[in-house]
This record gives structure tokens, sequence and C-alpha cells, in this order.
């Protein structure tokens, strides 16, 4: 039943030492500089008979492993049961290395650091508790947000096409501009926190070996200066895989310094952002919360005999240091060795496995996370077929199953769909996803 809703909200800082291994390029970094901080944050919403945690890290990829861990302690601090917990990633590409990824090593050390101080954000949001009333809304930004996947005029699909290339044909799939916002209310109408949902990759930063939140710790901060500052903005990633803030059809973007790009983007959702919260008209203090979680059977797909003996015979002819002069990468070759070693390497990996797809409902707003890159055609079928009046759709949710691309783009080829730890889904994906998560919000309306 509903009864009056209670919020805090907090963050943790999980900026890591220079000397950390970065992910997000195909080759190895590590941190030299620190252009803003990375944190941990943390919304607690409860009433009289439920609570639950979402967890947003500035870091690109977290393990389920790890996730459990930040799980177990942030229960053990808060009283706040686990799986009432949703725990995702902003998907940085300027963060530590919190996976092994391509060419790029876990880091050991920070991750072991990271999950125990990440979980103390539940509990100071915990702390922070106070009587609340919630309202959303939706506001549009698609200048920000374009599909990276374009056909060509040779018939194939190329992520990141050259820009304004005569040889663009037509995007190879669609883009959500949605920028859903959910704001909690204290007393004289002072924010306590914000969600906001919106699927854009990351925002490109030529400074390689800066540590940075990316685009939506810029959104967050200017969303935070835009409501006035004493409160906490917590962003999500939206459904994502295919989709990046570049047009190819535009000249490429300048960067005037490195983190013009990021800022600007940063800047216009969080306007979009704050328009739409300034439209709520209706703001509640008694409202249904809940959660539901269903776990799914993960299939992976497998390499060929063909193929698994030709990633052996080149993975054991050379090693990685042949690709290496002078400090510069051989490319294309260290990229063929990187994905032979790949396939080796998921073949160690079970070829099934279970995992979450979580729903939470907060009053008629629909929450549903899901644990790997989706492609945003996934976000668009479940918001067409969910029972709420708002959903926010969190990719990177709870575990970490790689990229997730339609059946059709699996055809299409790419970048996305080249078999990898990071890349790995098999066809009959996207239904059985969409499926789960369109049944976890029905569920929470029965």
């Amino acid at each position: 039943m509903a009864s009056q809703l209670y919020a805090g909200a907090a963050r943790s800082d999980i900026t890591p030492k220079l000397g950390t291994h970065m992910i997000g390029y195909f080759t190895d970094r590590v941190a030299d500089d620190i252009h803003d901080g990375i944190y941990s944050k943390a919304l607690v919403v409860q009433n009289d008979d439920t609570a639950l945690a979402i967890v947003v890290l500035d870091v690109g990829v977290v393990c389920g492993e790890d996730m459990a861990v930040i799980k177990q302690r942030a229960s053990e601090l808060s009283g706040i049961a686990a799986e009432n917990m949703l725990i995702t990633c902003t998907h940085t590409h300027s963060g530590p290395a919190t996976i092994p990824a391509l060419g790029t090593p876990r880091d050991e050390a920070y991750t072991s650091w990271a999950m125990e101080k990440a979980a103390d954000a539940v509990k100071l949001a915990q702390n922070r508790l106070e009587p609340v009333r919630v309202g959303h809304a939706s506001g549009s930004c698609p200048e920000e947000t374009h599909n990276r996947r374009w056909h060509m005029q040779d018939g194939s699909v190329v992520m990141h096409p050259p820009h304004q290339s005569p040889d663009i044909v037509r995007p190879a799939g669609p883009k959500d501009a949605e920028v859903a916002v959910a704001v909690l209310l204290g007393e004289d109408d002072r924010p306590v926190g914000v969600l906001c949902n919106y699927a854009v990759h990351y925002v490109a930063y030529p400074a390689a070996q800066t540590v940075s939140a990316n685009f939506f710790g810029a959104l967050c901060h200017s969303l935070e200066r835009m409501g006035g500052g004493d409160f906490v903005a917590v962003a999500a990633n939206g459904c994502c895989g295919d989709a990046y803030y570049a047009n190819p059809l535009e000249p490429a973007p300048e960067n005037p310094y490195p983190y013009y790009q990021t800022q600007r983007a940063g800047n216009a959702v969080a306007a979009s952002a704050y328009g739409a919260w300034q439209q709520i008209r209706e703001f509640s203090a008694e409202v249904d919360i809940d959660v539901v979680t269903r776990m799914v059977d993960f299939r992976r797909r497998e390499a060929s005999a063909t193929d698994m003996e030709s990633a052996r015979h080149l993975y054991e002819s050379t090693r990685e240091e042949d690709y290496f002069e002078d400090g510069q990468v051989k490319m294309p070759e260290y990229k063929e060795w990187i994905y032979a070693r790949e396939l080796l390497l998921l073949a160690e990996e079970p070829v099934l496995r279970q995992t979450p797809v979580m729903g939470m409902r907060i009053g008629d707003l629909g929450i549903v996370g899901m644990p790997g890159e989706m492609f945003v055609d996934y976000g668009l079928q479940i918001k067409a077929r969910s029972p709420f009046a708002r959903t926010m759709t969190i990719e990177l949710a709870n575990d970490y199953i790689g990229y997730c691309p339609t059946d059709v783009a699996l055809q299409e080829g790419s970048y996305e769909t080249q078999l990898a730890r990071t890349s790995k889904a098999a066809p009959g994906t996207e239904g059985q996803m969409v499926e789960a998560a369109v049944g976890v919000l029905n569920d929470l309306v029965k």
C-alpha cells in the first residue's frame, strides 16, 4: 500500500590514483592526470513497506561478481536487502579498468578498493533520509545522441564512419532522444535528489590519460548548478550500445580545449532535464515502491573450430610486445592478435549462464535495469510496451554480458558484433531481454 515516501542521496569518492589502468580504448593506458573526480552516487527510497537503492558508478563497466561485493557491503551497512539494489555504471571511457577488455588489463588493486568504497554511498544516502514528494517528466534532446552504425555505399555497416563521407547512406538503427527525470523534493520544495536517464554511449575526450566522469559527470554537475546546488544529481545510461553524441553527417566536432565537447553536451542535456523538471505539476508524497527481478538464461556465441584453430596459431606464434615499436602500436595487426586472444579467453567461459533483469517501481514511474550494452532498439521496444506512465531503461545494471545487439545488427556485423569477451550475445538475445524487461514491469503493477 502507498505510504509516506522517504529519500536520501549521497556520493562516495572513488577517484583512482595516478598510474591506474584505464578502460575505453583498444590499447592500455594509465592515468597521469585527473580532470574531475569520479563517484559512486546513491539514491535510497523507502516507505513503510519497502526500501530500495539505485547506485551509479562513474566507471566504464563492473562485472556481476564485483557488483555483488558492493551489494553485500552496502546491505551490511544499511540493512537494505541486496536484492533491492540496482547498481550500474555511466560507462565513462576516461575511467579506471574494472574489467579486462581487449588490450586493457583489469586494475586489481583499484577494483578491490573501489567496490568497498562505492558501497558507502548507500549508507550515506540512508543517513540523509527525509520525507519527500516525487514527480517525473521527460524532455527531448535529439541533438546529442545519434546512432553510430551506418549503412555504406558498398553494402557494409560501419561504426563511426568518416564525417561527411560521400559513402554514407543511412543510419543502421534508431536513436532515443528522451531525457527522463525523476525529482525528489523535501521540505520547502528543496530538491533532495534527482535521477536522470538518457541514451548516449559517451563523449570523445582527447586527453587520453586523464581521468574524468565524462558526459554524465558533466550532466550532473550542470543539473545541480541549475537546480540550486544543494542536492545530488544521479544520471544513468539508457540503452545506448549503438548510440554516440556526434553525427557523421555533420563536420567532425572540434575541441578548443579537451573537455569542451563533454561540457557542451552535458550542458545541453542538463538543460533539457531541468526544463522537464520545471514542467512537473504533480508531486506525490505517498506512492507504492517495489522491486522485481527475473533471472534470464544468457547464451553466448561460439567460434567455429576453424576460427579457433586460426586464433590459437596466431596467438601462440607471436607475443603482444611484437606489435609495439618505439611506443607505437602496429595496427591492424595488433587488433587481429587481440581478437585471437579474445576467442581463446572467451572459450573458457560457460556457453550458458544466468543474468538478472530488474524492475523497480516508484509510483507510476517504472525503471528497468539490464545487464549489458543494450542497443537503442531494446529501450524503445520496452518503453512502447511498458504499463507505466514513464519508464527509464538502464543498461549495464547488476551484471555485465557485453554488447547486446539486435538480431539484425548481428547479421550486419561491425565492431559491436565481433566476437570477444565484450561482445558475445547470441541471436535471440534481443527478444529474450525485451520480453524479460516488459515482464518485470508488468509484474510490478499486478
